[in-house]
């Protein structure tokens, strides 16, 4: 197998499943131990994985992944969580859906709801929705993020404001061993904790790469949120932290 092909087949499993191990990958390819060392030792030195112990994960750095590569990222579990989740909010409900590629596959779940009235701050949501005859649909304004179709900033979260949502679906891109849910942009911060503030039930919907990503800027913690739909058991810690907390866990797996 050529070395590039196979450094591009490492980078695309670790993509999907937020890391990779040496062993899985050395039977995955049917090569020795020594020679994926050899390709991750590579790979982090280009900047595209970071070696840790066993393996290697995404790098969290300070950029997220792109936006077209997020939307193809674990696919299939964020179709499962969608369900999941579009299956909890009742008819007729007053809703936000806020930015990322979950919050759009709950959009494309909730296209057989009645009487919806949705708030969103994705242009990708609101385009999903419009095929939704019975569906209002409310766009926040704001500054638009060409790269995905987000609006942010101070008037997304003024409009906010004016709102009080049965229900929030909310996306994160990292998801800590503290229970503290993050993002890369502070502005897409500020309005997700308008957001908080609004709801009267709060659904952060995150599929188990977030748990291995890290992120600089703080949303809020687990503590905040009613549930969190995903498709893999959380560590033990933390699921005992969110049975303290009241905040209910669905997992798909």
């Amino acid at each position: 197998m050529a070395l590039n092909f196979r450094h591009s087949q490492i980078l695309e499993i670790a993509r999907r499943d937020g890391q990779v191990t040496v062993e899985g990958l050395a039977e995955h390819f049917d090569v020795t131990l020594q020679t994926i060392r050899r390709d991750l030792s590579e790979l982090a030195e280009g900047g595209q994985l970071e070696r840790v112990h066993g393996g290697a994960v995404l790098p969290s750095g300070t950029t997220n992944i792109v936006y077209e590569e997020r939307r193809s990222l674990n696919a299939e579990a964020k179709q499962a969580i969608a369900q999941a989740c579009a299956a909890s909010i009742p008819h007729a409900s007053a809703l936000f859906l806020n930015i990322g590629t979950t919050t759009e596959a709950v959009a494309r779940a909730l296209l057989h709801h009645d009487r919806l009235m949705v708030v969103t701050n994705n242009m990708n949501v609101a385009n999903i929705l419009v095929a939704n005859p019975s569906c209002e649909i409310i766009m926040t304004g704001g500054h638009l993020r060409r790269a995905d179709g987000g609006l942010i900033g101070s008037l997304a979260a003024s409009t906010i404001d004016k709102f009080k949502f049965d229900v929030a679906v909310i996306g994160c891109s990292a998801l800590d061993s503290d229970g503290d849910f993050l993002d890369f942009d502070i502005q897409e911060v500020s309005v997700s904790q308008a957001i908080l503030r609004q709801a009267r039930r709060t659904v952060l919907v995150a599929d188990h790469s977030k748990f291995s990503r890290n992120a600089p800027a703080r949303i809020g913690s687990l503590a905040e949120v009613d549930a969190l739909y995903t498709d893999k058991p959380l560590p033990a810690a933390l699921a005992q932290a969110c049975a303290t907390w009241n905040t209910q866990v669905i997992s798909t797996a």
